[in-house]
């Protein structure tokens, strides 16, 4: 048994949908509090939310972070050799 104390105006809203919807207040909180949790649990994290884009580049070269050096010394040099 669960009591749970509402503002009035949260209050009145459960009350007029649980009238025109012609169910229990019970109900109405009921599937409420069993959606919260459902989309609770179901929440990803912002890790997983990226984790297909991580690691890949346009280049398709996937060395491009520890390699960026060199990469910008061959562009010069190549740009620059006559």
């Amino acid at each position: 048994m669960l009591s749970v104390r509402l503002n009035k105006d949260i209050e009145k809203a459960l009350d007029r949908y649980s009238t025109s919807k012609r169910i229990s207040k019970s109900a109405v909180v009921k599937k409420a509090l069993e959606l919260f949790f459902k989309k609770e649990k179901s929440t990803q994290t912002p890790y997983e939310l990226g984790a297909d884009l991580f690691g890949k580049t346009g280049s398709g070269k996937k060395d491009l972070s520890t390699t960026y050096k060199k990469q910008v010394k061959q562009k010069l040099r190549a740009k620059h050799s006559y």
